[in-house]
């Protein structure tokens, strides 16, 4: 029987990818490199771990490396997070979850620094009840560590939790993590990208107005 829903943050229950892109692409030209916008969005969804080898060809455990993401939270905290809105609907599909019996669990490529800041834009801080971050990770998503450490503070069977997330990096951990996705458009990604997700919504505020035909509202009631 479902148990809880683990959710992405960043593109998923906040509208945030663009400014996580912004951040890194002023964090590489503050520091000498030319890294155009699109070369870094479609990368966001993953940690430094994957996106600075990607973009600038160092390893983000390198001294410039952490100099890097250091500064770039800094950026993204200062500069961008204050401006971070949530996607329409998210709070209300998460009390909608938990009013199911269903436990809400975090599972983000963020920091723990930034977590807070982002749940708080996203209006869902006190509503979630376990949290896993890049912090208690070793690889960022597409590998399974930060879902797999979601799993464990929720002490559930992954074949009882549901991933949602907004990107292909969610579902591909997820996927290993042997746990179901349901993906959302509102990270910029195409239906075709997101294959694997088992259902593809374009926002939270579509799953809350399909909720009881959906995976969750489906399973709750004894529906395969």
């Amino acid at each position: 029987m479902l148990q809880g829903i683990i959710f992405d943050i960043d593109g998923t229950l906040v509208d945030s990818n663009d400014a996580h892109a912004r951040s890194w692409v002023d964090t590489f030209a503050e520091a000498g490199y030319d890294v155009p916008f699109e070369a870094v969005r479609p990368l966001i969804g993953m940690g430094a771990d994957k996106l600075l080898p990607k973009t600038i060809g160092i390893r983000h455990d390198s001294e410039e490396g952490k100099k890097l993401s250091k500064r770039r939270s800094e950026i993204f905290r200062k500069k961008y997070l204050p401006t971070l809105r949530p996607l329409e609907g998210s709070r209300a599909l998460v009390l909608r979850i938990r009013s199911e019996g269903l436990k809400a669990i975090v599972a983000t490529s963020a920091k723990d620094e930034e977590l807070n800041g982002l749940l708080e834009a996203a209006e869902v801080a006190d509503l979630m009840e376990e949290k896993a971050t890049a912090s208690d990770a070793k690889r960022s998503k597409p590998d399974p560590d930060i879902v797999e450490a979601a799993i464990e503070e929720s002490g559930i069977n992954p074949q009882n939790l549901v991933m949602i997330g907004d990107t292909p990096y969610d579902i591909e951990a997820a996927s290993k993590a042997k746990v179901r996705t349901i993906a959302f458009r509102s990270g910029g990604w195409t239906d075709e990208a997101l294959e694997g997700a088992v259902e593809v919504y374009d926002s939270p505020a579509d799953l809350l107005a399909c909720f009881d035909s959906s995976l969750i509202g489906r399973e709750k009631r004894g529906i395969r």
